[in-house]
């Protein structure tokens, strides 16, 4: 099973959030149902790291209610589809389905954003600029941020 961005941003959807290894988990579970099969770990690892670079899943650190773990959650980029014999996975793990707060998670995904867009004009040789100015459109429709001034960088480093 080699799971998109689209997918693994599915799976995390079905519970709200889950930890890295909670979806790693799940995916297994997918993997196998599917199978018979266990996953290749370290495609695994490389898709859950692209799919956090290019914002289909927003990593989170949820306060209050002593929850200090690390989660994912399905970001502003994806189009979450379930793989296939992945939606009987909240049966499967258990994992309560997490409700967590937009404007924290926005705050979060803008602090990740501007994270990208320093390291993006610090080297622009290596970074799509252009693909970050469309990723901000996205965060904004996605959460109640302004990006705007980031995205005047980000023009202002294509001149």
């Amino acid at each position: 099973m080699n799971a998109t961005a689209d997918e693994l941003a599915g799976v995390v959807d079905l519970f709200g959030a889950l930890t890295r290894s909670e979806l790693e988990r799940a995916l297994s579970e997918a993997a196998y149902r599917a199978d018979g099969r266990s996953l290749d770990e370290a495609s695994l690892e490389a898709a859950i790291d692209d799919a956090i670079e290019s914002f289909a899943l927003v990593r989170h650190e949820p306060r209050g209610n002593g929850a200090e773990t690390t989660v994912l959650v399905a970001g502003p980029t994806a189009f979450p589809s379930v793989p296939a014999h992945a939606e009987d996975v909240p049966h499967i793990l258990d994992v309560d389905r997490r409700r967590l707060d937009r404007d924290a998670l926005g705050e979060t995904a803008r602090e990740q954003f501007l994270e990208a867009v320093e390291t993006a004009t610090e080297n622009p040789a290596d970074a799509d600029l252009e693909e970050l100015i469309d990723i901000s459109y996205d965060v904004e429709a996605w959460a109640p941020v302004d990006l705007a001034n980031e995205r005047d960088q980000l023009e202002a480093s294509l001149e």
